[in-house]
């Protein structure tokens, strides 16, 4: 491995900042270029990081000095700069979801295989202390059989969110609208706690905004391990509130808030995880750009450690998908009126 690893960002919007800054913190990692179809966007980011920047990602790939490319492209736009990455031999982080179809997610995880790159999905909050906390807990049966599980993701985006960005809320270039953008970060953690999920029956509907999208969904899940789960997810309810990851086990409740731990009561418990406990931070529930940089840190970290160790990263192409998978499944639910099995 080189004794720098260089990065190339392809799509420069909100969250690309993210990942500049924490190339910017990681010692062995530096920014080499990036990748815009605005010239605007490039030229100013390029000018700030004292790097060139381009305009057709395939003259960013083809930099032999890159050996990871970050992709931040709007979600149904992820497939073709990871496929021509790949072919390169450079190693990919794309950004959630990994694609807005299943098809074009199984064509991304299949050309990375086969190419032999490592391939990081972006869901930066299964790295956060409490979520882990929690994880462990359930792995440990600290909760006994687990019962219920669910994710309530009760956001707030104005019309001028989706007007601005020009792809949001677009089945083309979003994929769908509240479930797949904003609450799949939940739904992530949902599944990763609770374990794969069984049959799903969902509704989505438009309630709030003018877009080809659903602001508003809703599902009951059967899990594989016979519990139940509801989500909830949506941008229409003001002003938006920190999202909930409620899971019951027969033993006790774990309630996290924001990406804190707002109950735990778990019978016999000695103790509760009080440097963890909520501290009524609102993160993305009315700003997207009011997350903390630290999940995605802590997340590229691994991702180097992965790279160094020849392992995989914790969250490769086959975690990511899962919960694509889910959402998948809630739309076509809603759609045929039945429920879907996964």
């Amino acid at each position: 491995m080189p004794q720098k690893l260089g990065f190339g960002i392809i799509g420069i919007g909100n969250i690309s900042i993210f990942h500049a800054k924490c190339i910017q913190q990681i010692d062995n990692c530096e920014l080499i270029a990036v990748c815009s179809r605005s010239e605007d966007k490039a030229k100013k980011v390029a000018k700030e990081y004292g790097i060139p920047y381009y305009l057709n990602f395939e003259d960013l790939i083809n930099r032999d000095d890159i050996d990871v490319v970050s992709i931040c492209t709007p979600s149904g736009m992820h497939l073709e700069p990871a496929l021509s990455a790949a072919q390169a031999g450079k190693h990919i982080i794309v950004e959630k979801p990994i694609e807005i179809t299943l098809e074009r997610a199984d064509q991304i995880i299949n050309a990375c295989q086969k190419a032999k790159v490592k391939l990081a999905v972006i869901f930066q909050n299964r790295f956060n202390e409490a979520v882990k906390r929690l994880q462990e807990a359930v792995q440990q049966k600290e909760l006994g059989k687990l019962i219920l599980g669910d994710a309530y993701i009760k956001w707030h985006r104005t019309q001028e969110y989706y007007d601005t960005g020009g792809w949001r809320g677009t089945l083309k270039g979003d994929g769908g609208g509240a479930l797949i953008n904003q609450s799949i970060h939940t739904i992530d953690l949902l599944q990763w706690i609770m374990g794969p999920v069984k049959t799903v029956f969902g509704k989505v509907g438009t309630f709030t905004h003018r877009i080809e999208g659903e602001d508003m969904g809703l599902a009951l899940l059967n899990f594989e391990n016979g519990a139940m789960g509801i989500i909830e997810g949506s941008t229409s309810i003001y002003p938006g509130f920190p999202e909930r990851l409620e899971i019951h086990g027969e033993k006790g409740s774990v309630i996290l808030e924001g990406g804190k731990i707002k109950t735990w009561e778990i019978q016999g418990a000695k103790q509760q995880p009080e440097e963890l406990m909520v501290d009524d931070k609102s993160g993305g529930a009315s700003d997207p750009m009011a997350i903390s940089i630290e999940g995605h840190l802590a997340q590229y970290r691994d991702f180097v450690d992965a790279l160094e160790n020849d392992r995989e990263p914790l969250v490769n192409g086959i975690e990511g998908r899962k919960s694509l998978e889910i959402v998948q499944a809630i739309y076509q639910s809603s759609q045929e009126n039945k429920t879907v099995h996964l």
